[in-house]
C-alpha cells in the first residue's frame, strides 16, 4: 500500500498492482472511496462531509505527488504528468 498522506483519521493511498482507471483511495472510519486521478470523479464508494472534501482538496493541490505514487506502484498503467 502506498500511503501518500493522512489528515486526521482520513488516509489517502494508492494500492500497488491496482486496476484501471488510475485512481487513489480515500479511507476514513465512516467511508471509503475510489477517486479518479484525472478529473477527481468518484469511481466507487462514497464520500462524506468535510473529511472527504479536505482529502480531495489535498489531492488536487498535490496532484503530481498522487500521479508519481500511482506510477511508482502501478508501472503497467502509467498516468501522464499533465
Amino acid at each position: 500500500m502506498g500511503k501518500i498522506h493522512q489528515i486526521g483519521k482520513t488516509i489517502i493511498t494508492v494500492y500497488a498492482n491496482d486496476h484501471l482507471p488510475p485512481h487513489f483511495h480515500i479511507v476514513h472510519p465512516d467511508f471509503e472511496a475510489l477517486v479518479e486521478i484525472r478529473g477527481f470523479r468518484l469511481y466507487a464508494g462514497q464520500l462524506k462531509g468535510k473529511p472527504a472534501q479536505r482529502a480531495i482538496d489535498w489531492a488536487a493541490a498535490n496532484i503530481e505527488r498522487v500521479k508519481a505514487e500511482w506510477n511508482r506502484v502501478n508501472p503497467r498503467y502509467p498516468v501522464g504528468r499533465k
